[in-house]
């Protein structure tokens, strides 16, 4: 897909991780009958998990308390179509991914059982599913009022019967939902490298859904009361499933598989991407190593191929090293209605953050790849994004482009500069 517009006008922008999810109690029309006690006993231990929450740092009173008295209307956005278009216009956003959780601050809407944000392997693998299916039921009912502007993530616990997952995969399909998101932990199931799961991905390869982990669940037992060891690990868990399928050959068997990290920024990938490399290619700290009989081709090759990042509220030094991670591998997204994202101050984000950086490569990051991933029909989004979209003036980006092409030359030419001749001299030559 090429850039047609000019480079003045308005921005086509995707926010590739939005959050949407019901009240939690509101699921229970979605959810099959025979789990309703289950979820009776779910819908009351959701005190005790908001007080741990607030015990172990994760909640903060003060700042919960401020969020939805300034917020309260916009917040209802997270269920309420009418009201989140309203939320997606102001900020100039033309469509959206659409993950589960709107709240992340009490957790008053996650999905039945926890399989929200938290979605990992350690759940029960009948209730797993069934709060699954909820979900998913509810966020096509979702999403089928504008269908144009939302792609719909639809959870998918793999770690428990793999049939009924590939089963799930294709209804999601057929209910309208676009993406799939996966555990990011599998904690004591079979890890991501198991043929066991072959068959989920090639329902998701034949389905056109993308396969997606996203940042929350991580093994807070082990941390105790020190809330900067989770902060500091929560990033790592939504990445680890890169590396199992990568160097198990997951991409080389289902090449039409499309994998995304969601909401663990990107800042992470040129160093693993230039040491995988470097390991693949021969380098003299893995000369002693045996052959990686999975691959057929170097990692950076998958990344460009099959792998992108939902690198939510882009940063700085993100975009400083978007030639080493590709710049159609980065796709921007708002986190609305999270507090941590930039709603409700997208436009003044984005001029603070993109201000200096060429505007082909904004459109790429901003929207247009995220198009291609997620299959928006950008044909259909340019009249709204003509209307509500901000301009490249807007974002504080000169109409004369010349002068910040250059100031970028440097850093374009290096690119990903481990794979120079001179650090590989048989670069050239085949596997």
């Amino acid at each position: 897909m090429t850039d047609a517009v000019s480079g003045g006008d308005p921005y086509l922008i995707i926010s590739s991780d939005c959050h949407a999810g019901l009240p939690t109690e509101e699921y229970r029309p979605y959810l099959e009958s025979r789990f309703h006690r289950d979820f009776d006993d779910f819908l009351a231990g959701q005190g005790r998990r908001r007080e741990e929450m607030t015990r172990l740092g994760v909640r903060n009173e003060a700042f919960a308390d401020k969020w939805f008295h300034d917020n309260e209307e916009g917040l209802r956005g997270g269920w309420d179509t009418a009201q989140r278009l309203k939320e997606l216009d102001g900020d100039g956003v033309a469509a959206e991914v659409v993950f589960p959780d709107a709240d992340a601050v009490d957790s008053r809407t996650a999905a039945p059982f926890g399989v929200g944000l938290g979605l990992s392997g350690d759940q029960d693998p009948e209730l797993g599913m069934a709060g699954a299916r909820a979900h998913n039921r509810w966020l096509a009912d979702f999403v089928s009022a504008r269908p144009e502007r939302h792609c719909g993530v639809a959870l998918l616990p793999i770690t428990g019967e793999v049939s009924e997952a590939v089963a799930e995969v294709h209804r999601a399909k057929e209910s309208g939902l676009g993406a799939l998101m996966i555990p990011a932990m599998w904690v004591d199931k079979e890890p991501y490298h198991d043929r066991r799961y072959d068959p989920v991905w090639a329902a998701a390869a034949e389905c056109g859904m993308p396969v997606l982990t996203h940042s929350g669940a991580a093994p807070r037992e082990d941390y105790g009361d020190h809330l900067g060891i989770y902060v500091s690990e929560v990033t790592w868990w939504p990445a680890r499933p890169l590396w199992f399928l990568l160097w198990s050959g997951v991409f080389e068997r289902h090449p039409a598989l499309r994998f995304g990290v969601a909401e663990s920024g990107c800042w992470w990938l040129p160093n693993l991407l230039w040491f995988m490399d470097r390991l693949y290619l021969g380098a003299h700290g893995g000369k002693k190593l045996s052959p990686f009989q999975e691959l057929k081709r170097p990692p950076h090759e998958y990344l460009d191929r099959q792998i992108f990042v939902c690198a939510t509220n882009t940063k700085r030094r993100e975009l400083a090293q978007r030639y080493e991670i590709g710049v159609d591998n980065i796709l921007w997204g708002s986190d609305f209605p999270h507090p941590e994202g930039t709603w409700p101050d997208t436009r003044a984000w984005l001029r603070r953050t993109f201000h200096d950086i060429p505007v082909a490569e904004t459109r790429r990051m901003l929207g247009l790849a995220a198009a291609e991933v997620f299959g928006f029909d950008t044909a259909k989004l340019a009249p709204l994004a003509r209307r509500i979209g901000p301009s490249p003036a807007d974002l504080g980006q000169p109409a004369d482009q010349a002068a910040v092409e250059a100031s970028w030359a440097r850093s374009r030419e290096t690119g990903r500069h481990w794979l120079t001749g001179e650090d590989f001299p048989t670069l050239g030559v085949t596997r």
